[in-house]
């Protein structure tokens, strides 16, 4: 069987690497940076004001969190070294993180909030130059089950918005508004082409702003009081250091929301590169680990400044897969606009004006279309019975937990009601089932060794053995050898040069999984990826020597799936082999 089916085209106007129209660039840009400038505010006037803090202190905080994302977002699109995603990633406050926001400001103010989100950040630094120890948990499915968490912890005060209008307004300018909105949006994206499909969401703006200002329901006063340009008073917190009982009774709680934060990088970064390219290509999961460390900078600023930590939306993908531009031209303009608005009130004010119906039938539809990204993720890496347990059973446990629906008396009193928010909660508990699938799966067996060729015969006596334990026949045994030998070609690096591939240390990891068996060979980090290059064998017959184009088809011929992970320290390719008389049968012969 192909390891890889051939790459679907998507309508991808431009790439990640691409250039758009400087207009186009900036148009886009506004257009993701509406949703989290709106997060970026009301998440830290909620946890300030709960907690008392005065009027200055909201504005600072409200400040240092426009400009951080703003921050955030250009350094997540240009990327170099270990920040950066290189993608359209549109960070925003983390709403996860309201409730210990709140109780670290009751308990020591400013300074103790300051040391917890260091301190929660430093962790996600640490966790993100350590993902490929998780790759196995923080999976796909996780990742696809967060997404669709996502949608339902944002959905509910999407519609709460709806009948956010003025009092005395007409009855039906709220309806009227949101469905004009929804109507131009959604009529330019589904039968607009070229140019047109780019300017969808903030024509539907633009819609639905105009029919709401003829029913009265657009405040300009807002906008006409606001300075042109100001910036907040600063108010630095300074840093608790005194490590108390208040201390370390909130650091679990901001380790759970440090948890949830990665887990929202992560879904992003996987749900952004699914809709970048015109041609499916296998996960860089380098640069997933730059979203997360990018996002944990973001919060390592944000925490000295007094801010809250930050987190990551998937705004970047829908508005990818609604407009066919993935540019990270787009996420650098993204980045400019947040930092411009954080000290242009006026510009500000314009956009908080927007009436609630407006905005509410725009970012339902960024949610609809997130919702079909994450379906795309969890189908793209496969989907059978385990996977479509861990996805129902987190997901309505998510859903129960956003709606008080599952013992809320004892949620909310669990690490200061993290759990209430469903996404947390699903989200662990897809982690808890995945770890739980892992955890009973029937023993591995691994061998320490070189790449290189040489260790081939070592290898091929280890495989041999275990295929033996396992009950498999001499046919199977052949097949592992020809997989191990193939395996080991394909590996090696481009300039065939031995004393590299010396120093390249090789650890085989084996496992009964189904009627086959499933191989794992994890070197130090390498160049090319295999999956990418497995899937270009029938078009680009010349992007790779003879040689490794005859052992990449020999490889995709005696395998059922090729999956290769590449992490910034390490190099994973997981193979399935199944056994000859079981694929026969599956295939009718």
């Amino acid at each position: 069987m192909g390891a890889a089916a051939s790459p679907e085209t998507r309508s991808i106007r431009f790439e990640p690497g691409e250039r758009p129209p400087l207009a186009v660039a900036l148009g886009l840009g506004l257009q993701a940076a509406v949703t989290p400038l709106f997060v970026a505010i009301l998440v830290p006037t909620i946890a300030f004001r709960a907690a008392g803090a005065d009027d200055e202190l909201v504005s600072w905080a409200v400040f240092v969190s426009v400009l951080l994302c703003g921050l955030t977002a250009a350094l997540q699109a240009a990327r170099f070294g270990r920040v950066g995603a290189g993608f359209v990633i549109a960070p925003a406050v983390s709403a996860a993180g309201i409730a210990v926001t709140t109780d670290a400001l009751r308990s020591g103010g400013p300074p103790l909030l300051a040391a917890l989100v260091l301190s929660a950040a430093a962790l996600q630094l640490l966790f993100s130059a350590r993902l490929s120890w998780l790759r196995r948990i923080l999976t796909p499915t996780v990742s696809a089950t967060v997404v669709f968490l996502l949608v339902v912890n944002v959905m509910p005060v999407v519609f709460a918005m709806l009948d956010d209008v003025p009092k005395g307004s007409p009855a039906a300018g709220a309806p009227v508004a949101a469905l004009a909105t929804l109507f131009v949006i959604s009529t330019i994206a589904l039968k607009a082409t070229g140019a047109w499909r780019l300017w969808a969401p903030i024509a539907g703006v633009i819609a639905g702003s105009l029919v709401a200002g003829a029913f009265g329901l657009y405040d300009g006063s807002r906008v006409a009081e606001a300075a042109w340009i100001a910036a907040a008073a600063p108010r630095w917190p300074g840093l608790d250091l005194d490590f108390g009982p208040a201390f370390w009774g909130l650091l679990p709680a901001f380790g759970f929301v440090t948890l949830v934060t990665s887990m929202q990088a992560i879904g992003g970064s996987l749900a952004i590169q699914n809709v970048s390219w015109r041609r499916r290509r296998a996960v860089d999961f380098r640069s997933v680990q730059n979203t997360v460390a990018t996002g944990g900078l973001g919060s390592l600023l944000a925490g000295l400044a007094g801010g809250m930590p930050l987190s990551t939306l998937q705004t970047g993908a829908s508005l990818a897969e609604l407009t066919g531009v993935a540019s990270r031209a787009v996420g650098i303009a993204l980045g400019i606009w947040l930092a411009a608005f954080a000290f242009a009130p006026k510009a500000l004010a314009l956009i908080i004006a927007l009436p609630g119906p407006v905005l509410a039938a725009y970012i339902a539809v960024l949610m609809a279309v997130l919702f079909a990204v994450g379906l795309k993720l969890l189908l793209n890496e496969g989907f059978d019975q385990k996977k479509g347990l861990i996805v129902g059973l987190s997901f309505w446990t998510g859903l129960g937990f956003e709606y008080d629906l599952i013992f809320p008396d004892l949620v909310r009193d669990f690490a200061g009601g993290l759990l209430t928010n469903g996404m947390t909660a699903g989200g662990i508990m897809a982690i808890l089932l995945t770890g739980f699938t892992l955890l009973t799966e029937p023993r591995a067996r691994r061998l320490r060794t070189d790449l290189d060729l040489a260790a081939a015969p070592r290898i091929r006596d280890f495989l041999t053995g275990f295929a033996t334990d396992n009950g498999f026949g001499k046919a199977m045994v052949h097949r592992l050898d020809a997989v191990c030998e193939e395996t080991l070609l394909t590996l090696r690096p481009p300039d065939r040069s031995t004393d590299r591939m010396a120093r390249r240390g090789l650890v085989v990891t084996a496992r009964r999984q189904g009627s086959g068996l499933a191989l794992e060979f994890a070197a130090a980090a390498g160049s090319e990826n295999l999956e990418d290059r497995v899937a270009l064998l029938s078009e680009h017959v010349d992007e790779v020597s003879a040689e490794r184009e005859v052992s990449l088809r020999i490889l995709r011929h005696l395998s059922s799936s090729v999956r290769h992970q590449q992490f910034h320290d390490t190099d994973i390719v997981t193979i399935q082999v199944e056994a000859p008389g079981v694929e026969a049968r599956r295939s009718g012969c």
